[in-house]
């Protein structure tokens, strides 16, 4: 452990998308147990994200996902909802950790029990980051093409909810479900 301190890695995904949740997770990693090829989630590819959040969920001391409905996201607004999401991701962490610093990627940091700092780009600098980036992407896929399987004409598999020639396309013809959120633009637009 860095100076013996017990580190979170706290990161997001989803803000982007029309549809579906903002899924954030924690990490904590084992330094005793290192994970080798953890980078930002977006970088990797879908497999090798799959893989690694399967290290992650058997090495890692801890983890955890919290998230935040459309309906939210459409009351708070989605960086009030992504803070939220991270908070509860923090929340889902055992209880008896106890944690010395947050390292939180972006400019923003949720309110937490510890000492927390947002790292600019720390998804691709901080391992500890990389592994929540990966774990909520992870996530939010899987919630996607769960999506996909019940409503397949928008084709959720495909772009992940994110505002494509393809779901624009969906959406003006067939509207928006009750999964897509309803403050962002091209959604707002139909209703």
């Amino acid at each position: 452990m860095k100076n013996d301190k017990l580190i979170v890695g706290l990161d997001e995904v989803g803000r982007g998308p029309l549809v579906g949740d903002v899924v954030a997770a924690a990490v904590i990693l084992d330094p005793k147990n290192p994970i080798d090829g953890l980078a930002d989630s977006k970088k990797l590819s879908e497999k090798k994200r799959n893989a690694l959040a399967l290290e992650i969920r058997e090495k890692a001391l801890a983890w955890g996902i919290g998230r935040c409905s459309p309906e939210e996201i459409d009351e708070l607004n989605i960086l009030q909802a992504s803070l939220l999401a991270m908070q509860r991701a923090y929340e889902a962490l055992s209880s008896d950790i106890k944690i010395d610093l947050a390292l939180v990627d972006g400019n923003r940091c949720p309110s937490l029990p510890c000492a927390a700092e947002a790292v600019i780009k720390g998804d691709s600098k901080i391992p500890e980051i990389s592994a929540a980036s990966i774990i909520a992407k992870v996530a939010r896929d899987a919630e996607m093409y769960a999506l996909h399987e019940q409503l397949p004409d928008y084709g959720f598999a495909q772009h992940k909810g994110y505002p494509t020639k393809a779901h624009l396309a969906a959406l003006a013809e067939h509207g928006p479900t009750k999964y897509h959120r309803r403050s962002y633009g091209p959604v707002k637009a139909l209703l």
